[in-house]
């Protein structure tokens, strides 16, 4: 088999959180084109649908599973719905998360509840669905946990986020070590400045001013969504099985 064949996912079955838009929408089509077939989750069944399209254009199966992630049985019915309809799980990508109130906060003055609802949002979520995910994988399998470089050093106005960003960092290290002895494989990546409906959102901006962000990073511009699909693919490839544990940072140089 040669190199290019060890990144191919043909009849893997993949679950991506936060599917409908930006980097989850960007991870889940990388993934139909190498062969997986995608079970979508997210709020919005309209965007949900849209990407489900593109993914059947491609010549594999998709599913579109509304999902509040914050109902966290909701995580568990969504596992059990993508391996009913598409087969047995093989890889979970832990995408969905944000900013819910877009709008940024000193850290000193937020709220419980503003603090409560990231944490669960950013942190919970994804030791819920990789939970979930290690209870399905049958023989081995691959988790891949969207982190953020909010945590990696100071993030202000972003305290929360930042925070359970880097418990996500911790988490996928821990995970990676317990469950190595079942052939499965934890990794996150931490995404730079990426230009999503979220980013503009909160920091009130447009794109034109986003993309001006892109002149204090090395390489010169922003992140898209498909830089970080394309490490998505990297990390789910049989071609990367020696790897685990690690945080990807795809931030441009930041």
């Amino acid at each position: 088999m040669g190199i290019l064949d060890r990144f191919r996912l043909d009849g893997q079955v993949a679950v991506v959180t936060g599917a409908g838009k930006g980097i989850g929408r960007a991870i889940a089509i990388a993934l139909a084109e190498c062969g997986a077939h995608v079970a979508l989750a997210a709020r919005r069944e309209a965007d949900l649908e849209e990407v489900a399209g593109q993914i059947e254009a491609r010549g594999v199966r998709a599913l579109a599973l509304p999902t509040d992630e914050l109902d966290f049985p909701a995580i568990d019915r969504l596992a059990d719905a993508a391996e009913a309809r598409l087969g047995p799980l093989s890889i979970w990508v832990n995408n969905a998360g944000g900013n819910l109130d877009r709008q940024t906060h000193a850290l000193a003055e937020t709220t419980e509840a503003n603090w409560d609802a990231l944490i669960d949002l950013n942190l919970k979520t994804l030791w819920w669905g990789a939970k979930t995910a290690a209870r399905k994988f049958n023989t081995g399998g691959r988790i891949i946990n969207i982190a953020s470089i909010a945590g990696l050093g100071p993030s202000s106005g972003f305290g929360p986020y930042g925070a359970a960003r880097a418990g996500v960092m911790q988490m996928t290290k821990t995970l990676a070590v317990e469950l190595a002895p079942r052939g499965i494989r934890v990794n996150a990546i931490a995404p730079g400045i990426v230009v999503t409906e979220m980013l503009l959102e909160t920091m009130h901006i447009d794109e034109a001013t986003a993309q001006r962000m892109g002149g204090s990073i090395p390489v010169g511009r922003t992140g898209t969504p498909d830089d970080i699909a394309a490490a998505a693919v990297f990390l789910a490839a049989p071609a990367t099985d020696w790897i685990t544990g690690q945080t990807i940072v795809v931030s441009g140089g930041q």
